[in-house]
C-alpha cells in the first residue's frame, strides 16, 4: 500500500515531511509540562516560594503556547500535503478510467468506480492524517511518557505490565477481525451507488411508469445492505472503547491506590504522583490513538487494494504494438470483416464467423431484430470491443496495429445513446472538431438540419447544455449529436439507431446531407425503418449473428424473407395508423 501509493505526493511530500516533524516538537513540549507541574508542586509550593511558581508558571506557559504553534503548523502542513496527495491520486485513478475500454467499464461498474474515485480516496487521506500526525505524536508520546514515568518513580509505573499485553492482545484480534468486516462493507457502498446512480439517470421512467415505491424498496435492500455491514463492521470496533477505558481507569486507580500510599509513607512526593498520573494519562491516550490508528488502516487498506487494483489494471484494448513507428495507409474508409466473431465477457456469442466488404464512400445499412448484433458489429470498427475471432480491417490494415486516436480519428460515431454534456452548444459540437469555426459549426448544424432551431435560440450557439442536455427533446439531442460528428468530416461515420426520434422528412434531408456535405465518407447506418435504410447502397441483413443476406432494398425484397417480413410488418403498422 504505501510504496504503491507513496508517489502520488508527488510535489507534495515536501510538505508532507514538515507536518511530523512539527508533531513531534509538539508532542516534546507536551511531555515537558508534567515535569514543570511536579517542580511547582514539590518545590515552589512546598517551599512556599512564590517567586519561583511564578516563574515555573511562566515557563510553563511558554511551553504550552510552543506546544500549540506546533500543533498549528503540522494541521496546515498536514492538510495541505494530504489534499493535494488526493487530488492527484484522483487525477490518476480519473485518466485510468479513461484509457478503459468499454468492457473494463463493464467489469469494474461505473457505480464502483465513482466510489473508489471519491469514498476509498478519502478514507486513505484520513488515513494518511494519521499516520504523518498522530502516529508520530502517539509513538513520541508513548515511548517518552514510558522513559519519564520509570525514571519518576519505577514501582509505580509497573502498572504498564500488566495493561499493555491486555492492550496488545485486544489490538491483535480486532484487526484480524476487521479486517474482511470493512471490505464487505465498502462492496456494499458499491452496490449502494450503482442502485443511486440508475435511479438519478432513470429519473423520468421511473416517474412515467410511476415506479416511485419499487425504486424505494430496492434503495431500501441496498441501503439496508450497506448499514447491516457498517453495523457488522463498527460493532466490533466499538468493543475497543469499553476495554480501552477500563485499562485506563483501572492503571489510573491503581497508582492512585499505590502512589496514595507512597505519599503518606513519604517515599513519594505530591508532585511525582500527579506528574506520573499525567504521563500514565499520556501512555494510555497514545495507546488509545494507535489503536484507532490502526483500525483505520484495517478500512484504508481495503481500499487502497480496490484503488490499486484500477491502478494496475491493463485495458483491454490498448494502441497496436508497432504505434510508435505507424505509418497510416491512404484514408479511404474502406471497411471489412473477415471472419469476425465476438462474445462478451460473460461468454454471450454475439457475432460469429462475419464476412463484409465496405467499400470506400458507400452508404451501407445494417438491419436485423433486436440482438441479432448491429450494434456489436459497429463497435468493433473504432475498436470500442476487440474482436474474439478474425480481424476487421479499415483502409487494409488490422484495426487492432491502429493507434487507438489514429483509428478513431478516421471516424465519427453517433451512438444509440445520444450524450451531451454540461456547456454551451458550442462547446458540445466543437467535440467533433476543437479548432472549429462558426462557418464550420453553420455548415454542420445545416447538414443535421438543426441550424434553424439554434439560431432562433437566445443565446444561439452559446446556449447552455444541462447535465445529459435535458433540455433538449429527443429528436433535438439525436441531430446535434449527428452535427457534432458530421463536423469531424470523418473517413467513417457510423449512426447507430440515430435517427429514430426525427420524423421521415428530417431523416430524409439528413440523409440527402450525408452524399451532399460528405462526398467520399463510408456511411454505416443502423435503423429500425425500412424507409430509412431502402435508399443505402448496400443492406446488410443481419439474424442471430450472422448475415443472412445482403444486397440493395429491390433485390432484398426479392431474395430475402427476414426483410420481406420486417417490411411486411411495418408496411401493416402504417396501414393500421
Amino acid at each position: 500500500m504505501v510504496t504503491r501509493l507513496a508517489p502520488f505526493y508527488g510535489k507534495y511530500i515536501k510538505t508532507a515531511v514538515f507536518a511530523p516533524i512539527f508533531v513531534i516538537l509538539e508532542t516534546i513540549c507536551e511531555l515537558m509540562l508534567p515535569l514543570i507541574g511536579a517542580d511547582i508542586i514539590n518545590t515552589g509550593i512546598g517551599g512556599g516560594d512564590v517567586s519561583l511558581i511564578v516563574r515555573l508558571g511562566l515557563r510553563m506557559l511558554l511551553v504550552a503556547a510552543l506546544s500549540l504553534t506546533f500543533g498549528v503548523l503540522s494541521a496546515r502542513a498536514g492538510t495541505y500535503s494530504n489534499q493535494g496527495y488526493a487530488g492527484n491520486l484522483r487525477r490518476a485513478l480519473f485518466e485510468k478510467i479513461q484509457d478503459f475500454s468499454f468492457s473494463d467499464i463493464d467489469r469494474f461498474s461505473s457505480g464502483s468506480l465513482i466510489t473508489r474515485i471519491t469514498n476509498d480516496v478519502n478514507v486513505i487521506v484520513i488515513m494518511l492524517a494519521m499516520v504523518i500526525r498522530m502516529m508520530p505524536r502517539s509513538l513520541i508520546q508513548l515511548v517518552g511518557a514510558v522513559i519519564i514515568a520509570v525514571q519518576l518513580n519505577a514501582r509505580l509505573s509497573m502498572v504498564l505490565v500488566v495493561m499493555l499485553p491486555v492492550l496488545l492482545v485486544t489490538i491483535v484480534v480486532m484487526m484480524k477481525i476487521s479486517f474482511p468486516l470493512f471490505r464487505n462493507m465498502q462492496k456494499r457502498v458499491d452496490g449502494l451507488n450503482n442502485t443511486v446512480q440508475e435511479n438519478l439517470t432513470g429519473m423520468r421512467v421511473v416517474k412515467a411508469f410511476v415506479r416511485r415505491d419499487f425504486e424505494n424498496e430496492k434503495f431500501a435492500v441496498t441501503n439496508d445492505a450497506l448499514m447491516s455491514a457498517s453495523l457488522a463492521a463498527m460493532n466490533k470496533v466499538i468493543l475497543m472503547q469499553p476495554i480501552m477505558m477500563l485499562c485506563m481507569y483501572g492503571a489510573i486507580a491503581a497508582v492512585l491506590w499505590f502512589g496514595g500510599n507512597m505519599l503518606l509513607d513519604g517515599s513519594l512526593a505530591a508532585g511525582d504522583l500527579s506528574a506520573v498520573l499525567m504521563y500514565i494519562n499520556q501512555i494510555l491516550m497514545s495507546i488509545m490513538m494507535l489503536v484507532f490508528a490502526l483500525l483505520n488502516y484495517s478500512r484504508a487498506k481495503v481500499c487502497s487494494d480496490r484503488i490499486i487494483e484500477v491502478l494496475d489494471s491493463k485495458p483491454a484494448i490498448v494502441d497496436g504494438a508497432d504505434a510508435q513507428t505507424f505509418s497510416a495507409p491512404e484514408t479511404k474508409g474502406h471497411v471489412r470483416f473477415s471472419g469476425v466473431s465476438f462474445q462478451y465477457g460473460d461468454g454471450t456469442q454475439v457475432l460469429e464467423q462475419v464476412d463484409l466488404d465496405i467499400a470506400g464512400g458507400e452508404f451501407v445499412a445494417l438491419v436485423g431484430g433486436t440482438g441479432a448484433g448491429k450494434s456489436s458489429l459497429v463497435n468493433l470498427i473504432p475498436r470500442f470491443y476487440d474482436v474474439t475471432g478474425g480481424k476487421v480491417l479499415v483502409d487494409g490494415l488490422d484495426v487492432r496495429s491502429y493507434p487507438l486516436d489514429v483509428l478513431r480519428n478516421k471516424i465519427g460515431m453517433v451512438l444509440q445513446k445520444n450524450v451531451l454534456f454540461s456547456g454551451t452548444l458550442r462547446e458540445n459540437l466543437k467535440w467533433g472538431k476543437v479548432d472549429a469555426t462558426d462557418e464550420e459549426l453553420i455548415a454542420a448544424t445545416k447538414s443535421a438540419d438543426i441550424y434553424d432551431f439554434i439560431a432562433a435560440l437566445p443565446e444561439g450557439f452559446d446556449t447552455w447544455v444541462e447535465q445529459g442536455g435535458v433540455n433538449f427533446s429527443g429528436g433535438q439531442k439525436q441531430r446535434l449529436c449527428i452535427a457534432r460528428a458530421m463536423i469531424k468530416r470523418p473517413a467513417i461515420l457510423i449512426l447507430d439507431d440515430s435517427t429514430s426520434a426525427v420524423d421521415t422528412a428530417t431523416e430524409a434531408r439528413i440523409r440527402s446531407a450525408f452524399k451532399r456535405d460528405l462526398p467520399g465518407t463510408t456511411v454505416l447506418i443502423i435503423a429500425q425503418r425500412i424507409s430509412s435504410v431502402q435508399y443505402a447502397d448496400k443492406i446488410v441483413v443481419l439474424d442471430e449473428g450472422r448475415i443472412a443476406a445482403v444486397g440493395t432494398h429491390d433485390a432484398l425484397m426479392e431474395t430475402s424473407k427476414i426483410y420481406q417480413e420486417i417490411y411486411q410488418s411495418q408496411q401493416e403498422g402504417v396501414q393500421e395508423v
